[in-house]
């Protein structure tokens, strides 16, 4: 055999690979040193001797992945998921964590996530956080378009069973199908057999573009399958619906209740079963993943309308309520398959969280802020149980917080954002009067306060100035708002979105976006890469946080709905009644 220049006992020659042969030879490790998997030409991280370099091609050609142009390496990892990137690469050695440090390879992640016409981020390129923005991403396009995919079927399924045939039921119309139109409806049914993937054999036996069916398929296997679709025709629907029983189904009626009652759609037909029925119809052998999201909805707690929700807890795990009836309430949503309530907060010689309707909730761990119609803002110590910390007097309802590390921030009715310090006796701090009309919606930072009052103003305040940067006027008024990073996005009376970028100071206005809403927008939550809108419409969307926003799901209610909440891959919706529904990944 020629020699290949290759030393048996270094390192890279564990494992070489023959340009001539058909697999690579395995070569004996030096003795007292255990067997590694093929990753052991990777060196390790932080230092390397000259015996692990690769002084000629060949030996460069068995280094192993880091051996590979810097290129082709991003490239690969491009391919993984970005979690994967962040949390599983560092750890394997440097050079690979320098892979998830590479701004250029995320910012093209990103393009192939949102598409290349789309523009993202909406706010400025620096100090971008493209990770966190990737990983969100993907996320959400996983989760929700799968949702919307399986609320997708669900309404098409609706529609079929409510077309019955000759007055039959849809499911024995669908077994039995149109005696008159015999050789089509064979013809039919075996394309969407093949379409299920039923039989990978039959894949030639399908229809072309003039509906014909191909002859590729052999005259005696469509004999045969049409004498086996013939009998199951001539079955009646209970003999076939047992039969797809005994045959294992995608779901049984059970579990397709449940998955219909998950969805808004589903609530209205499942009344007499047949929405379960149409489900097991789906083929045996191509059986559908289980959803990566659930819904729960939180037990009626509330006598009144929720306005609003607030995750807490920074994972999603609690969730406080703010309702019409004077209440607020605790809710821990990882206790018991519909979360449990922990507290309805209720202050001292009162029977109720505030004496008039609750609007809005903001929190700075440990403390919960509640304002309400009552004109005051309420503080609640979570650590120590709910209790009540103190009552500030805002002189007028209260329609928008924002709690920040240093300030409570309140937008009231009389056309006032008041500052508070909670710490204080004399908890307010300054009052500003930015607008001609009630503030409706508010954001800050330890810079800036941003404010929409329903003059149709959008107004900038520089905390550290003390004076008024920038206000815009609108054509319509905005209800909602979220500031995060250096953008802003507001929704309207109209049901448009607003957003802008907020760098040095300086508002900028990006875009005005139609995202299909045609009322209200009543809840804006806007992260790296996601962005949730709700509306008096009915309707809640989950977008990319692109320009304009790539809408993955919409979800449909029964009332309008008041508002909502985003943490760490939980939505919690205040769909409009006494009910607050939650989804999150599924565990």
């Amino acid at each position: 055999m020629e020699d290949d220049g290759v030393n048996p006992h270094r390192p890279e020659a564990a494992t070489r690979t023959d340009p001539g042969g058909p697999s690579p030879r395995p070569a004996r490790p030096p003795s007292g040193e255990a067997s590694r998997p093929d990753l052991q030409g990777l060196p390790p991280a932080g230092r390397s001797s000259p015996a692990d370099r690769s002084p000629s091609p060949s030996s460069a050609e068995a280094g192993g992945l880091l051996a590979l142009p810097w290129e082709i390496l991003t490239h690969i990892a491009s391919h993984l998921p970005a979690q994967c990137v962040i949390d599983v690469l560092p750890k394997v050695c440097h050079a690979l964590d320098n892979v998830g440090k590479d701004s250029t390879s995320w910012q093209l992640r990103a393009r192939r996530l949102i598409g290349s016409r789309a523009g993202f981020p909406v706010g400025p390129r620096e100090d971008f956080d493209w990770p966190s923005a990737c990983m969100e991403m993907e996320q959400l396009t996983t989760c929700w378009i799968s949702e919307a995919h399986r609320a997708a079927r669900q309404v098409q399924e609706e529609k079929e069973q409510e077309k019955p045939q000759d007055g039959e039921p849809a499911a024995v119309a669908a077994a039995d199908g149109q005696r008159d139109g015999g050789e089509d409806e064979l013809e039919r049914a075996a394309a969407q057999e093949v379409a299920y993937g039923v039989d990978e054999g039959m894949e030639m036996a399908v229809e072309d573009e003039d509906g014909e069916m191909q002859h590729i398929l052999g005259e005696d296997q469509l004999a045969r399958l049409r004498e086996e679709l013939e009998a199951i025709r001539e079955d009646d629907a209970a003999a076939l619906m047992e039969e797809e029983r005994n045959h294992g189904m995608v779901f049984n009626i059970d579990e397709g209740q449940n998955a219909a009652l998950n969805h808004p759609e589903g609530r209205r037909s499942l009344g007499n079963g047949r929405q379960a029925e149409m489900m097991q119809r789906q083929s045996p052998r191509s059986p559908s993943p289980p959803p990566a999201l659930e819904c729960i909805t939180l037990p009626s707690g509330h006598i009144a309308q929720v306005n609003s929700v607030l995750l807490l807890g920074g994972e999603g795990a609690v969730c406080a309520t703010a309702s019409r009836d004077w209440n607020v309430k605790l809710w821990d949503l990882q206790a018991g398959s519909s979360g449990t309530m922990l507290h309805s907060l209720v202050g001292q010689s009162d029977f109720s969280t505030h004496r008039g309707w609750v609007w809005c909730l903001a929190s700075q761990p440990p403390l919960l802020a509640s304002g309400g119609f009552d004109s005051t803002v309420r503080l609640w110590d979570l650590q120590a149980g709910g209790t009540e910390k103190g009552v500030i007097r805002a002189g007028a309802a209260v329609l928008c917080l924002s709690y920040q590390a240093d300030v409570l921030l309140a937008g009231t009715f009389d056309k006032r954002v008041s500052l508070y310090d909670p710490r204080a006796a004399e908890p307010l701090v300054q009052s500003l009067r930015l607008h001609g009309n009630a503030v409706m919606c508010l954001a800050a930072d330890d810079k800036y306060i941003i404010s929409g009052s329903k003059d149709c103003t959008l107004a900038v305040y520089d905390r550290r100035a003390g004076k008024s940067l920038k206000k815009v006027r609108l054509s319509s008024y905005l209800l909602s708002m979220s500031y995060s990073g250096c953008e802003i996005w507001a929704g309207d009376n109209r049901g448009m979105l607003h957003s802008y970028s907020m760098r040095a100071g300086t508002l900028k206005p990006v875009s005005q976006f139609d995202v299909g809403h045609t009322a209200l927008v009543t809840g804006v939550h806007k992260s790296p890469g996601g962005l949730y809108t709700s509306s008096s419409d009915r309707t809640v969307k989950i977008h990319i946080p692109c320009a304009p926003p790539r809408t993955l799901c919409t979800l449909n209610y029964q009332a309008a709905v008041h508002g909502l909440s985003a943490e760490a891959g939980v939505l919690a919706i205040a769909s409009g009644d006494v009910s607050v529904d939650v989804w999150r990944p599924r565990k």
